[in-house]
């Protein structure tokens, strides 16, 4: 057998082996239910079904999916057989995914039948990408396109040996971009590896617990979790897409202990929480992706539910800050203290950490942290400096060394001289009976630079922009109010539930009166 001995495909057999009959996958929207057994079948079965089709080490296949069991095979098969898988955010159009294939050179694409025209799309840009063989999953398999669910039944169970190496790329992972092109972030099995162990060392993680999958397995905080489980013997309960409704409804009935929920969805859970719901198996909560409102996590404390903020990033494979179960309640608005294994520190523009309750940029360092950007050697210099990776969010570290996080540096607002920021805005306002959701952006104003304006998603037709205003007085100091206030039927966000602010500054561009 090769060096099979750190491929996280692997995990996939070591759990069958240990544990065959325990429950691995439920896909909650199909009635699906995997055994680690019969995971590490299918997964064996796809890694012979990719070699028979000239995919090897070191080669890229997307993935286009929904979640589902046949994402998860993908991901594990391409591992064991020493390829890289490339996670496509099904929300993009075309142009978007036409940059990202032919930027990471994906030779294959396995894909479900929703999104066949689109693929089908992008096979007529040969110019723009290199692939050359296509997996569908599901019915109506294109003349094109090769069958994923009959070619798996097909292929052989036998345990693939293919020699790999714990330092060969696992994903590459496209930030949203934000700010320009899309950016290739690349995690080995080695970085996997030890953002599994720093998990696993820090989390309050139980063998056989089963942990609710809400985000979208293109997203690290789906993709990380998903060995995770495998490597501490857990089930996943895995939604399609996430629902608000449904989710109560997995939660009681498929006895859930665990998750990640980003605070969007936990709100809109709020709203549609049902009058009387059995919550005692929930042990924990994790959230983050954006600071967790104060409010939200007293909320789901009053329904026995704990809410623990974790801070993380693509580019740490996730870890980074997690709050600890005992103090997640006294100290609600932290997310804690770095991992297990990981270093974090809040530092000034010379690279010199701050005083006590100062922001400054948080930079961390840990085996899981990411090789770099693919093809992006400049870009990749710009964030690891000496070995640390920055950023570009805004913390504060109180005396006990607690971590707070307040925003991303772009999204800070400078008015009058003074720092604001989004997040402490927000968290007020969310305080407010008839706001459902918020996001607060700076627009430009003669007299003090930028003033905050908040965009605002009411419960109800009554709420005014003064009474959102005036909800401020004495919760904030002045500078940090709000000078105005704008209604919209929802925030626009990213696939791990980040408000897409850029984009409401494009819709809002009006200086403040």
């Amino acid at each position: 057998m090769g060096n099979t001995s750190t491929n996280i495909g692997h995990f996939t057999s070591k759990r069958a082996l240990l544990n065959p009959d325990l429950e691995a996958f439920v896909d909650v929207d199909t009635g699906r239910r995997f055994t680690f057994a019969e995971l590490d079948d299918r997964v064996n079965r796809t890694a012979n079904m990719l070699t028979a089709n000239g995919i090897g080490r070191g080669d890229r296949v997307a993935l286009m999916m929904m979640n589902s069991v046949e994402f998860e095979d993908c991901y594990f098969a391409i591992a064991k057989i020493g390829a890289t898988a490339i996670p496509l955010n099904w929300r993009l159009v075309p142009d978007e995914l036409a940059f990202i294939l032919g930027d990471a050179e994906a030779t294959a694409i396995v894909f479900g039948t929703e999104f066949a025209d689109t693929v089908d799309e992008l096979r007529g840009r040969r110019d723009e990408t290199r692939l050359r063989t296509f997996f569908q999953v599901g019915a109506d398999v294109r003349d094109w396109a090769e069958d994923y669910t009959a070619g798996q039944a097909a292929a052989p169970n036998d345990q693939i040996d293919v020699e790999t190496d714990v330092n060969d790329l696992l994903y590459i992972m496209y930030t949203s971009g934000t700010t320009g092109l899309p950016k290739g972030v690349m995690h080995t099995h080695f970085t996997v590896l030890w953002g599994i162990l720093t998990i696993d060392a820090t989390a309050d993680q139980h063998f056989a617990d089963r942990y609710l999958v809400t985000l979208p397995m293109f997203h690290v905080g789906a993709l990380t979790p998903a060995a995770a489980a495998l490597y501490a013997g857990v089930t996943q309960v895995v939604m399609r897409t996430f629902d608000p409704v449904k989710a109560w409804e997995h939660i009681v009935n498929e006895r859930i202990s665990t998750g990640l929920l980003v605070p969007a969805m936990l709100q809109f859970m709020l709203q549609t929480k049902p009058d009387r719901i059995d919550l005692s198996r929930v042990r924990w909560i994790m959230s983050g992706a954006s600071p967790v409102p104060v409010t939200l996590i007293e909320a789901y404390a009053e329904l026995g539910v704990e809410i623990h903020q974790v801070y993380g990033l693509t580019e740490s494979c996730g870890p980074a800050c997690l709050i600890s179960p005992d103090e997640a309640l006294a100290r609600a608005g932290s997310t804690g203290k770095e991992f297990f294994f990981t270093k974090v520190r809040v530092v000034d523009e010379d690279g010199n950490d701050v005083a006590p309750d100062t922001p400054g940029e948080v930079i961390c360092q840990g085996n899981h942290v990411m090789t770099g950007y693919w093809n992006r050697p400049e870009a990749t210099a710009e964030t690891i400096i000496d070995g640390w990776l920055h950023t570009g969010d805004i913390a504060v570290v109180d005396k006990d060394g607690y971590v707070y996080i307040s925003d991303r540096i772009k999204d800070m607002i400078i008015s009058g001289g003074e720092n604001v920021y989004p997040a402490e805005i927000e968290n007020v306002l969310l305080g407010h009976p008839d706001i459902a959701d918020v996001a607060v952006i700076g627009r430009p104003s003669e007299r003090w630079g930028e003033t905050p304006l908040a965009v605002v998603v009411r419960t109800g037709d009554t709420l005014t922009e003064q009474e959102v205003v005036l909800f401020t007085d004495g919760k904030l100091a002045r500078y940090k109010r709000p000078t105005g206030a704008v209604f919209v039927d929802e925030i626009p966000r990213n696939p791990s539930g980040k408000a897409l602010k850029r984009v409401l500054r494009e819709q809002f561009p009006d200086p403040a009166p």
